[in-house]
């Protein structure tokens, strides 16, 4: 439970003017910032406000119904459109890297509308929370911001996600404003990943899309990330240790071994080609000073599956499927996950616009469907599909954000996600944006066929090997028993010869 909020002065005083000089009524935004469950508190970043939703409308604004005569009381009430600032939250939240979340949301509101308007509240934030998801089972919690203008205050609330929305939900925590960015040590770490899974049968698994099998194989790898070591500028991580909070400290993982036998167990007849998932992820993560060194690894590795890179998909594959279970989400398998969901979004959005890739797979399938949700088991050819790349832009205090593009997207396109979701000021100087990826993420698929001789066709490959030892070592056989049977004769013929001399001899001296 979060006991005290430390909020970036040098952010919210010039948000907090910039609201008091404005005529807005209300305003509703996104809360940036960190949970330490070491320290019981949060740290607060910035505040991003949402902007107006398609039809040019705030995302909150204030009702007045009609008051009685004689009552003096505030009445008023805040509407907020939650859908469209928990679609903000999911946007922003696929723009931030390790260590920063969307932790809540902040309102500008008077206290009287406030006051009229918890349940409303507790609602957004719900919504938020389910959006911008916090997988860590201790952060049941978001916070509301509350900036008053009248009288003009700030004041911080606890709100409860495991309750049912009541009034009850909000609990007040301490709120002070200091420097908290000044703090944020960086580290960075280029991690190279390769994943192979089969692609089975249709009644072999549960998972037959493209999308879903990826989706699928980024969870594995995120359980396989929990039990990665770390190197930090070349030393093993130990907890305890001070790290300076100079320049960026570059992080090594050292996964344990694992044996490929779970693969190698199936035949055939389970499976018709292969998944071969690599490429290499850039990823950022910021911890402030006073937490363990340990959560800057957990930010990072933990989250760091999630899918959307620039690639080759051939033969075989996100919502999360059925079976699939959400795992700690660190900015490596967060950085998958969002990349796949861009492709799939895009997918859902134009599903005509999609390669031809399944016409010679089955009859059944479109041949204008997506490669993301092609059935891979049906396909018989590779296929590609190519995933979005990372790219980082300066944002607070040397503090990095990222976006996803596409092959065809030009960093243009980073600089409007700036503007429009962040309310930051696009960088103007290209040399400041980071393209650290250089090895794009590949997805390539081979059919069975291309891996092991087919059965209909031809002998099984560990099948002729055993012929070709069996014919070997019938060929060496034969040749021991030919050499034995020479060197009998031999023997006889001497033998023979021997007992014709003695008998010769034996007669001449008699």
């Amino acid at each position: 439970m979060v006991k005290a909020v430390v909020a970036e002065e040098t952010r919210l005083k010039p948000i907090e003017d910039r609201l008091a000089q404005s005529s807005l009524p209300s305003e509703v935004g996104l809360i940036i910032g960190k949970f330490s469950s070491g320290l019981d508190r949060a740290f607060v970043f910035d505040l991003i406000p949402t902007p107006n939703n398609d039809s040019g409308d705030p995302a909150s604004s204030i009702s007045e119904p009609e008051k009685k005569k004689g009552s003096k009381s505030d009445t008023s009430s805040l509407f907020i459109d939650k859908d469209w600032v928990a679609e903000h939250a999911r946007q922003v939240s696929r723009m931030l890297v390790g260590g920063m979340k969307v932790v809540g949301i902040y309102v500008w509101i008077s206290d009287g509308a406030f006051k009229n308007s918890t349940i409303v509240l507790c609602q957004t934030v719900k919504v938020v929370a389910e959006a911008a998801v916090i997988v860590e089972a201790e952060w049941d919690e978001r916070l509301l911001l509350h900036i008053c203008y009248s009288p003009r205050r700030w004041s911080c609330r606890n709100c409860s996600l495991s309750s049912n929305i009541t009034s009850s939900s909000l609990r007040p925590c301490d709120f002070k404003m200091g420097k908290v960015l000044n703090y944020l040590q960086t580290f960075k770490c280029m991690y190279n990943f390769t994943l192979r899974l089969p692609i089975f049968h249709d009644n072999a698994s549960k998972f037959h899309t493209f999308s879903d099998v990826l989706r699928h194989a980024i969870s594995l790898h995120a359980k396989e990330l929990k039990g990665a070591r770390a190197l930090i500028d070349g030393k093993l991580v130990v907890d305890g240790e001070p790290y300076s909070t100079d320049g960026v400290h570059e992080v090594e993982l050292l996964l344990p071994f694992t044996s490929n036998t779970p693969f190698e167990a199936f035949s055939q007849r389970d499976v018709v080609g292969i998944l071969s998932f690599s490429g290499l992820v850039c990823s950022f993560a910021y911890l402030n000073s006073k937490e363990p060194i340990s959560q800057a690894i957990t930010d990072i590795k933990n989250k760091v599956f999630s899918p959307n890179f620039t690639n080759l998909v051939s033969f075989l594959v996100f919502p999360i499927p059925p079976g699939v279970t959400p795992c700690a989400q660190g900015d490596i398998i967060m950085s998958l996950q969002s990349r796949l969901d861009i492709i799939c979004d895009e997918a859902d959005a134009d599903s005509g616009s999609g390669p031809d890739v399944g016409r010679e797979a089955s009859s059944d399938l479109s041949t204008e469907k997506p490669v993301s949700q092609c059935v891979l088991h049906l396909l018989r050819k590779g296929c590609m599909l190519p995933f979005p790349r990372r790219v980082f832009a300066p944002w607070l205090a040397g503090i990095y954000v990222c976006d996803y593009l596409q092959p065809s997207d030009t960093v243009e396109v980073l600089k409007d996600h700036c503007t429009e979701l962040l309310s930051m000021k696009a960088p103007t100087d290209v040399s400041t944006i980071l393209e650290l990826e250089k090895e794009a993420i590949s997805v390539k698929t081979k059919s069975f066929w291309d891996v092991a001789v087919p059965f209909s066709s031809a002998i099984p490959q560990h099948l002729e090997k055993s012929k070709t030892d069996d014919s070997r070592e019938l060929t060496e056989n034969n040749k021991s028993a030919n050499s034995g049977h020479v060197n009998l004769m031999a023997a006889i013929f001497i033998l023979l010869l021997s007992i014709l001399l003695g008998f010769v001899f034996f007669l001449q001296k008699s």
